[in-house]
């Protein structure tokens, strides 16, 4: 038959992996509860109580003699003949339920013990007492199937040892780690704080567009699309910073975003394609009050979620306390390297005196890339109390303002801690004849190859133009910010799906 609009080629479906004998075996029980009137995946489930809130109040529950219901997912089950012991787990804690056959009647018992299995998801309903060995339980009187899993949980509960394995099947790495929940659940709490800080200092929170005509604010590779219906290219965001500045041009004193961005970059421990940014901007401020605000921001949002100032990174005491010492880039690249980058003005100059001292740097496009790396090499990995390295090459900061009295430097910092960047900001550039000159002079360093280089923004400069207040600009890596609070080595770990290569 000629394929045709009536008569297309047969696509073949996807098809599930074929069931092996653990999903077969878990299949006959779900016709089972079938079989007897159950609906194995019931749409609605009234529960009284968490297991962390029956636990709390387990005293005055059980001498009231108060029915109770929870519910969660069956972690342990062991069966004595006409009774049987099943622990629960939701989303906070672990509760241990009891049905005894002359409780809950000889047909539920009966169907429970030949048809829930571990990773099952029950509810169950009586009152509480204490057992001989001390165990809180409840006592049932009747239960529910609420979801029949019908794969089997990781081994034993133990958890998934390989990482690759962890991140590609995040929904076991969850069900069986209590850790990797925490994690997630101390992130949400560590982004909440952030907010209440700003909002608390008179910030407004704003959403800005994630689609692109011209990509901005930062220098690195985008992520391109096409829109349909409006036929043009776009590319996803790599910052949020010129249409953060247009509200300021707007006359939005004291704006933020926290929010998605993409960069079209490799995956490692601190790197991921996609991550969530902060960025802030005040009218009337400088680098140096966006350092102070960066300090109390962190100390304060540590001691609201942890309890504590004083936190462990990777085995080592790490104090947040205000105030942070200020230390020049400069400088601490020539304490570190030998090298003073400041009179070597040209990158083939700069790379023969790095050849000459013997470092190992890896060769770079431009000059300012060759100051980067000689920072990220052996400047970053000996800071573990909080520093903030201040006053940078310009051509490392295409939006910071010129430093009075220094050549070629701008007001910039950047905050760094136990080898971790904790933020970048800058006192922002508003001078929109000298932002039109740095954009230029991207444009020549993209000529020179250098693929991440700012693209020229003719719509920025012409907002600029119209007028915009000294501010103090800041952006803070949300994923990297909780990765060093919650002492966790890789950012894959703070991310709910981190981007993962290709499997096999």
């Amino acid at each position: 038959m000629t394929p045709s609009p009536e008569n297309p080629v047969p696509c073949p479906l996807p098809t599930l992996i074929a069931d092996d004998q653990y999903v077969v075996a878990r299949r006959i029980k779900l016709t089972r509860l079938r079989d007897a009137g159950v609906d194995p995946f019931p749409p609605h489930f009234a529960r009284s109580h968490t297991n962390a809130e029956v636990r709390e109040a387990f005293d005055a529950l059980a001498s009231s003699g108060a029915v109770v219901t929870i519910a969660g997912r069956v972690s342990l089950l062991r069966t004595m003949g006409k009774a049987t012991f099943a622990e629960v787990r939701d989303g906070h804690d672990r509760f241990q339920a009891y049905l005894r056959v002359d409780s809950v009647g000889e047909v539920p018992y009966r169907l429970f013990v030949d048809t829930v299995d571990l990773a099952d998801t029950v509810g169950f309903t009586g009152t509480l007492f204490t057992t001989r060995t001390g165990e809180k339980t409840l006592q049932a009187s009747s239960w529910v199937m609420l979801s029949k899993a019908l794969r089997p949980p990781p081994e034993k509960w133990h958890g998934l040892v390989d990482s690759e394995a962890r991140f590609r099947r995040r929904h076991l790495d969850l069900i069986a780690n209590a850790e990797a929940r925490d994690v997630l659940r101390k992130r949400a709490a560590i982004v909440r704080e952030v907010r209440r800080f700003l909002d608390d200092r008179g910030f407004i929170e704003v959403e800005t567009p994630v689609l692109q005509a011209q990509h901005g604010g930062a220098t690195a590779r985008p992520f391109r699309t096409h829109h349909n219906a409006l036929e043009r290219d776009l590319a996803l965001r790599i910052a949020l910073e010129l249409y953060l500045k247009r509200l300021l041009i707007g006359g939005v004193d004291k704006v933020y975003e926290i929010g998605r961005v993409f960069r079209n970059e490799g995956i490692s421990r601190k790197h991921n394609p996609e991550f969530t940014m902060l960025e802030s901007y005040e009218a009337y401020a400088d680098y140096r009050d966006v350092m102070r605000m960066v300090e109390d921001m962190v100390s304060i949002v540590a001691h609201r979620v942890l309890g504590t100032m004083v936190i462990t990174v990777g085995g080592k005491a790490v104090d947040l306390t205000p105030p942070w010492p200020r230390r020049s880039l400069r400088q601490a690249i020539l304490d570190e390297s030998g090298i003073d980058y400041a009179v070597h003005p040209t990158l083939e100059s700069l790379d023969a005196a790095v050849r000459a001292a013997g470092l190992r740097v890896e060769p770079q496009k431009t000059r300012a890339q060759l100051i980067d790396q000689l920072l990220s090499t052996y400047v970053e990995p000996k800071i573990v109390d909080p520093v903030f390295l201040v006053d940078y090459p310009v051509e490392l900061s295409p939006f910071a303002k010129r430093k009075p009295g220094e050549d070629g430097v701008v007001e910039r910092f950047e905050a760094f801690a136990a080898g971790v960047e904790l933020g970048n900001a800058f006192t922002e550039l508003n001078d929109p004849d000298d932002q039109y000159q740095r954009f230029l002079d991207q444009a020549r360093a993209a000529a020179a190859g250098d693929e991440e280089a700012h693209v020229v923004d003719l719509d920025f400069v012409e907002a600029l133009q119209h007028g915009m207040p000294p501010a103090g600009g800041l952006g803070i890596g949300i994923d990297r910010l909780c990765a060093f609070l919650l002492d966790q080595p890789s950012l894959r770990e703070v991310i709910a799906f981190p981007t993962l290569r290709t499997e096999g």
